[in-house]
């Protein structure tokens, strides 16, 4: 093969890698609230190189990614664990707005799957010593973005084959989600509002609807400012009118390996 055959060759397989590793450096910078401008100069790269990279169209050296971590505050490694090119991640996560369904088809799923079943929420709780409300009313949304990355992070390192329930507002911290969406296969669970509802009563939490009559134009709310970071997942399953055991069984078989 001659060698720019061979080069466009490689730049093909590599492709994955330096997109993912662009949109990580993007989601990063963002969630740091650090313009393109001061990055660039931070790290001694021009801002055009990093639009570049940011498009994954930049190969960046080792030299220049340090430099970039370290403006960003965030470790190298943590830059560099990108998934194999061609490899398909055997974690698992489930997201939606409360109501979904994400413990009880995630259990379900997990059994299908033979792999450890993890609520990221709980691990939250664990980490920080603290009820979800606590850790808000005492550190507010700030704090828990933090206590959710450490045990994200803890999460992932465990193992490369998980079922993870994630919390539903996770795709509003960009920094998350993004490291979410690079390590594991993504699910949305969705089901009509009043679906949610309905179920979050029959769990025995009335809580969503207390002196609130318009909880579910709420809820469509919530969902219409989501719903753009729950359609980049991979997959979205409506769960609406169907029973969790014929919805796990049908999701093994839609994230099983082709032949």
């Amino acid at each position: 093969m001659r060698k720019r055959e061979h080069d466009t060759a490689l730049s093909r397989e590599f492709q994955p890698l330096l997109t993912e590793l662009g949109r990580r450096v993007r989601a990063v910078r963002e969630a740091r609230a650090l313009s393109l401008a001061e990055l660039a100069r931070g790290a001694d790269v021009s801002r055009r190189y990093l639009t570049e990279l940011e498009s994954g169209r930049a190969n960046p050296s080792i030299e220049v990614l340090a430099r970039l971590a370290r403006q960003l505050g965030e470790p190298l490694a943590r830059l560099l664990d990108l998934p194999l090119a061609g490899r398909r991640s055997e974690r698992i996560a489930l997201i939606g707005l409360r109501g979904a369904g994400k413990t009880t088809l995630g259990r379900l799923l997990a059994r299908e799957l033979e792999v450890p079943f993890v609520e990221l929420d709980q691990r939250v709780e664990r980490l920080a010593g603290l009820s979800l409300a606590e850790i808000f009313s005492l550190h507010g949304e700030p704090g828990f973005q933090r206590y959710e990355r450490e045990a994200l992070e803890a999460v992932l390192a465990e193992g490369e084959r998980s079922v993870i329930a994630l919390s539903g507002s996770i795709v509003a911290h960009a920094a998350n989600w993004e490291r979410v969406r690079a390590a594991c296969r993504t699910i949305w669970l969705r089901a009509r509002p009043e679906e949610h509802l309905a179920r979050v009563a029959a769990q025995g939490d009335t809580r969503p609807m207390r002196n609130r009559p318009r909880a579910l134009d709420e809820l469509r709310a919530l969902l219409a400012v989501r719903e753009p970071g729950y359609a980049q997942c991979e997959i979205a399953l409506d769960t609406s009118a169907r029973a969790p055991g014929e919805l796990a069984r049908e999701l093994a078989r839609r994230i099983a390996p082709a032949d």
